[in-house]
């Protein structure tokens, strides 16, 4: 029996991101070449206490999320030009990062520094979650984001996921909030 250590002890792997140089033409890309919709749009987010590197962080951003069987594909768009995990790590198109969902953000967060990964970013997600973005300094899949998600989040996940299991191809992007 082998044990699962490092990272992957933290969680399996929900979600695939990606920070694309054109929002528009990714999501089209999505919906209608990968068939992966609806996207739901969540605009000009900023997390609270949000650190990058140490220092405070006012980076305001933009998600479209969609469900891709049961992993989730997000896009992302920086809307203003202040240091970031999104403007400062290029990826050139590709994957920027994975995400894990955790129940304890100190826990996975000690996990990750064990293994020598660097923090990048901490904040607060909602009333009650947390997330941290760490550089485990390898590719693929060296950004890990760990997210305790807020009170409500799972029920936002299984709205967009059951979305996704009836997407007939229409409305293929859907605000929220």
């Amino acid at each position: 029996m082998t044990l699962v250590s490092g990272i992957a002890s933290i969680g399996s792997v929900m979600q695939i991101a990606f920070v694309p140089e054109d929002f528009d033409a990714a999501l089209k890309h999505w919906t209608t070449v990968m068939g992966v919709g609806p996207f739901f749009l969540l605009e000009n987010m900023a997390l609270e206490g949000m650190r990058y590197r140490g220092a405070p962080s006012d980076c305001v951003f933009t998600l479209a999320l969609a469900y891709w069987g049961d992993i989730q594909v997000e896009l992302i768009r920086q809307e203003n030009n202040v240091p970031s995990i999104y403007r400062d790590l290029p990826n050139h198109g590709a994957m920027h990062h994975v995400c894990i969902l955790t129940d304890n953000i100190a826990a996975a967060k000690a996990t990750a520094l064990a293994v020598g990964a660097e923090l990048l970013v901490e904040a607060k997600v909602g009333e009650d979650g947390s997330v941290i973005y760490v550089d485990t300094k390898g590719y693929p899949g060296g950004i890990v984001e760990v997210l305790q998600p807020a009170t409500g989040t799972e029920l936002l996940f299984a709205m967009m996921r059951d979305a996704a299991r009836t997407w007939d191809g229409s409305d293929p992007l859907r605000k929220l909030g």
